[in-house]
């Protein structure tokens, strides 16, 4: 840490804070993890083991009592809490950096977008999945024309576990806003108005699969774009064969591609940014292919190298905007588009009808 970085304190520890936030916020020039928030002392320990320069607390009043010595406020705690300790951090005067979902509807997140706008402070919504190889190289190849006109964009997040695991994510519970659709579904959302703009119409269908199973754990959504393009994401935890991960089709040549970005995965093992030259580099055999008229399972079209994922990316974004006034990687009102369509995809999957936005 130097004098000139930006103190950053982070309020969760758990999978969204120890996996993603921590170790991408420590990887960041100009950033330095100043305190961690959390009451399970196992955690509090673990957080001072990887980072022993960092600070501990129990309680978000702890960290907001030392607001003056922060630059930055990360929320990475329960859903649930998104939008509560997000309001306090913007009156405690601080920028926010909020995983997804920001909120559980897109009023709260407006909501919260105007504060932001009022106090003059950064928030900024943590889309990390903006920074995928597979995105990455998809978004380049629309920018080159590879594709065409893009008829159908399909995209799939889908697992296997046949065995729910239980916490809030899994819960029932309305308050703790669960379940796969505002989970993997606020990344599949997001990608999909990134890349094809505003959606006219959702319709969804979600499911409760397994047995104890309280909320949906596999869901299919369609959205209409206002451009034409129609999306058709898939998330689920019951997907005993995985697809594609990508697969979109154009007037010229279609590109599959299979498999995760490697990032998460490597995180999860202990790896960080910036340690060596091949972060979020895959290997060859797992690049997409592009082409027309034939199965790539089958070798139809060209190998496409897919282009090395980033998420260093998204923390350097929000490092540039707090110093020197640089864009918001992901904005609130962003987030409170993606949110309107996760909501229409939950009334039509509880109506069985189509929804206009």
């Amino acid at each position: 840490m130097t004098a000139a970085d930006l103190r950053v304190g982070l309020v969760g520890y758990g999978l969204a804070g120890s996996v993603f936030h921590a170790p991408l916020i420590a990887a960041t020039e100009g950033l330095a993890l100043d305190t961690v928030v959390t009451s399970n002392p196992e955690r509090q320990e673990q957080a001072r083991a990887e980072f022993p320069d960092v600070r501990t607390v129990a309680g978000t009043d702890e960290l907001f009592a030392r607001a003056a010595d922060l630059d930055l406020v990360v929320i990475a705690s329960p859903n649930r809490t998104h939008v509560p300790l997000a309001t306090a951090a913007l009156e405690a005067g601080l920028p926010v950096v909020v995983d997804k979902p920001v909120a559980g509807t897109a009023a709260e997140a407006r909501a919260l977008a105007g504060l932001a706008e009022e106090r003059g402070l950064l928030l900024s919504v943590f889309q990390n999945r903006r920074w995928d190889n597979d995105f990455l190289t998809l978004r380049r190849l629309l920018d080159e024309g590879e594709l065409g006109d893009v008829w159908r964009f399909e995209s799939r997040f889908e697992r296997w576990r046949p065995q729910p695991k239980g916490g809030w994510r899994e819960s029932g519970d309305p308050a703790e806003i669960g379940g796969l659709l505002y989970d993997l579904g606020s990344h599949v959302v997001d990608q999909a108005l990134t890349l094809f703009g505003a959606a006219a119409s959702v319709y969804a269908e979600a499911d409760v699969r397994r047995p104890g199973a309280e909320i949906d754990d596999d869901t299919f959504i369609a959205i209409t774009h206002a451009n034409g393009v129609r999306s058709h994401l898939y998330v689920s935890a019951t997907t005993a064969q995985l697809g594609p991960r990508f697969r979109v089709l154009g007037s010229k040549a279609g590109y599959v591609k299979y498999g995760l970005d490697p990032q998460e995965a490597a995180l999860r093992e202990g790896e960080r940014p910036g340690t060596g030259a091949g972060w979020g580099r895959e290997p060859e055999s797992l690049w997409g292919r592009l082409g027309a008229g034939e199965s790539p399972v089958t070798g139809g079209g060209s190998p496409v190298p897919t282009l090395p994922g980033d998420y260093p990316a998204y923390y350097a974004a929000v490092a540039r905007a707090l110093a020197d006034g640089g864009t918001n990687p992901v904005t609130a009102l962003e987030a409170a588009a993606a949110l309107d369509v996760l909501e229409a995809a939950r009334r039509s999957a509880h109506d069985k009808v189509a929804v206009e936005l």
